[in-house]
């Protein structure tokens, strides 16, 4: 059987970036209006492809080479943009977003980086079978915790709820006051379960990248509280320089790993030596 794919191997399909394009770390928000966002906070930058809802930039944060590309909404976005980024040579990856908060305690505008991820979305069970975990990358997770420690952040570190539908898949109402089966004691369960937020995009990209040997995390802007009934959106600041101050921290990690031999990060090792 042929295989139907472009057969450019140089400039990819959906991205239309080459791997000149991009660095090693690229953080990912779905909306690419959030790209002028976290790039304006960087050294410099520059548009390097917009196509369809991906659009990629690239410059550098505190002389760290860093990229963003937008991956749109939901899970079949989010792979196919992980998938062309990480044939170009992408090797991190950080998710950039907003969420709904569960607990009363987490207030809107927190942060919150996900430790791991329930699978309630589809795309991630077209790669793996479904008791695969989706988890994030430790070394990831710490860098963007010592993030919001340095800027002074409000954060939380737990774990995360994806799904496909934003309304009747995070138990809102769908048009028309449609409630499917079974509906209405999502938030409740989610809450027994000691489970953070909803998003829609941190499964997918955490399964991913743990089958392809890369790593990725996630930090989310609280716009909703679930519990209280807030809302409010509008300030991506926080998760993008959070994001962007926690690649920076994660080059300096590898390149303490690199002086001293280790393959991975752990407690003995120490940025402030590098």
């Amino acid at each position: 059987m042929k295989n139907s794919e472009d057969p450019n191997d140089d400039e990819q399909y959906h991205l239309e970036i080459t791997a000149d394009d991009i660095a090693e770390t690229v953080l990912l928000p779905g909306n690419p209006g959030r790209v002028e966002t976290i790039t304006e906070m960087w050294d410099k930058s520059t548009v390097r492809g917009d196509h369809r809802e991906f659009r990629t930039a690239t410059g550098t944060y505190q002389e760290t080479p860093i990229s963003v590309t937008s991956t749109g909404i939901g899970g079949p976005s989010a792979a196919i943009a992980v998938e062309e980024l990480a044939r170009i040579g992408a090797e991190t990856f950080i998710r950039v977003g907003s969420c709904g908060a569960l607990s009363a305690d987490v207030a809107v505008g927190d942060l919150i980086i996900s430790s791991g991820a329930i699978r309630q979305e589809g795309t991630s069970s077209e790669y793996v079978r479904d008791d695969y975990p989706a988890v994030a990358d430790y070394e990831v997770v710490s860098a963007l915790t010592a993030a919001a420690e340095q800027l002074g952040y409000d954060y939380h570190v737990g774990m995360t709820l994806s799904t496909d539908s934003f309304y009747p898949g995070q138990d809102r109402m769908g048009f028309n006051e449609y409630t499917p089966p079974g509906s209405g004691s999502l938030i409740s369960d989610l809450k027994e379960m000691n489970v953070m937020n909803i998003e829609m995009e941190a499964a997918t990209l955490l399964t991913i990248a743990s089958l392809y040997q890369l790593r990725a995390g996630a930090v989310c802007t609280v716009y909703a509280n679930r519990e209280t009934g807030e809302f409010q959106s509008g300030d991506d600041t926080k998760a993008a320089e959070t994001a962007s101050l926690g690649s920076h921290l994660l080059a300096k990690m590898d390149a303490v790993k690199r002086s001293v031999g280790a393959d991975r990060w752990h407690a003995g090792l120490s940025i402030e030596s590098e």
